[in-house]
């Protein structure tokens, strides 16, 4: 019944993401007021409010992961009604990261200095780059996904220093050498 709505549900979750992070006082695009596909630098103004940017990889990699948790847990439950719990929890993550306790925390312990924050439009692709995600892993052999997220892990980190592994043990557990390191 949950993989025959999720045609609706989907679209419906997306939308309650957007007005849940509005309603937050998230903005809906970059307060620069451009809109662009893609934005490489992460110390700047404009990471994480335009469409896509590294931490993308990293979303990519959330729905591979969470294309593996959901079939391990739930594996009688069709592809879709899992793409739904998976949805869930990556707009939960969302509005969860752009909370003040979550963004204080990123500045605190992170390499996001300065960080404000996601736009809306920002949150959305996330959600959105997580479920491409998951969909390529449904595709994929299990040791094809799990190369692949050792693949977009290697290239986050080489290109910015960063990736979801630093970015979790950072945020959970600093470490003072992760943070020299990525300094540069």
């Amino acid at each position: 019944m949950l993989a025959a709505k999720s045609r609706w549900l989907i679209p419906a979750l997306l939308v309650a993401t957007a007005a849940i992070l509005l309603a937050m006082g998230r903005s809906a695009i970059c307060p620069c007021g451009r809109i662009a596909l893609w934005h490489g630098a992460v110390q700047s103004d404009q990471n994480s409010q335009q469409i896509a940017d590294w931490y993308s990889l990293s979303h990519v990699v959330h729905g591979l992961l969470f294309y593996g948790a959901t079939w391990l847990a739930l594996h009688r439950w069709p592809w879709t009604a899992r793409l739904v719990v998976a949805v869930v929890v990556e707009a939960g993550w969302e509005i969860l990261e752009n909370s003040p306790l979550i963004i204080d925390r990123y500045r605190a312990v992170t390499m996001a200095w300065g960080y404000s924050g996601d736009s809306v439009l920002n949150s959305i692709s996330d959600i959105a780059a997580m479920m491409l995600g998951f969909t390529i892993a449904r595709r994929l052999p299990w040791w094809a996904s799990a190369g692949l997220v050792v693949l977009l892990e290697v290239v986050a980190l080489v290109a910015i220093r960063d990736n979801l592994t630093l970015n979790l043990i950072m945020l959970i557990a600093p470490v003072e050498a992760i943070r020299i390191w990525q300094a540069g």
